[in-house]
């Protein structure tokens, strides 16, 4: 069941007065002589209102509160780090620079399974293997597209021996698009530099894994 009021216009003193007027049965929800006033209320005409408004109308305290704001940080110890001598904190999870490990012994972790090249979204990841002598697989090519890499982490979590990784480094710019596209003995490199990192942020995070 709907509830429909009537509103009567009543004008008084330059403003519209709207007075409620509900079906007879609901006559004890509004009483009788009740008024609502739907026009803005008038300014306060007191001095010290009245100055506010003329200083919010000239900007005096917009500009006041934004002096107040800067001279606060002015002293306050900044917020910056001085890069790049100084760096800030990395996750364990951190995806940066792809690295290729080995294991103590020397000998690399990948066995060629391709499964970095099946589920890599961006087919950035080239492998070509063989067989060896004594029966394992291990590759003869491994390439990645640096430039095609999504760093999207599917490659490290596909594999199985934790044979390619993306490791915590972010400082690889270079001059020409030939230095991206990283081969296996690059690779493997990047591995042999930041094992260290990348077994402490592995061992950080096998519990999540």
């Amino acid at each position: 069941m709907s509830l429909t009021i009537k509103l009567f216009s009543v004008p008084r003193n330059g403003h519209r007065i709207f007075r409620c007027t509900p079906p007879r049965r609901y006559e004890a929800s509004c009483a009788k002589g009740q008024y609502i006033n739907v026009s803005p209320p008038d300014p306060s005409m007191n001095m010290g209102d009245i100055t506010e408004r003329a200083a919010q109308t000239i900007f005096w305290t917009e500009l006041a509160r934004g002096f107040a704001v800067t001279l606060g940080n002015l002293f306050k110890e900044p917020a910056t780090i001085n890069y790049p001598f100084e760096k800030g904190p990395l996750s364990p999870r951190f995806r940066g620079e792809h690295a290729l490990r080995r294991y103590p012994s020397g000998e690399e972790r990948c066995i060629a399974c391709k499964l970095c090249e099946a589920i890599c979204p961006a087919q950035a990841i080239t492998i070509e293997a063989e067989s060896r002598e004594d029966g394992s697989r291990r590759t003869t090519r491994y390439d990645i597209d640096m430039t095609k890499c999504i760093y999207c982490g599917f490659c490290q979590e596909a594999c199985p021996v934790d044979a390619i990784v993306e490791g915590p480094n972010f400082e690889f710019s270079t001059e020409t698009h030939e230095e991206l596209l990283y081969n296996k003995e690059k690779l493997l490199n990047n591995g042999d530099k930041w094992e260290s990192e990348i077994a402490s942020n592995i061992y950080a995070d096998h519990l999540y894994r």
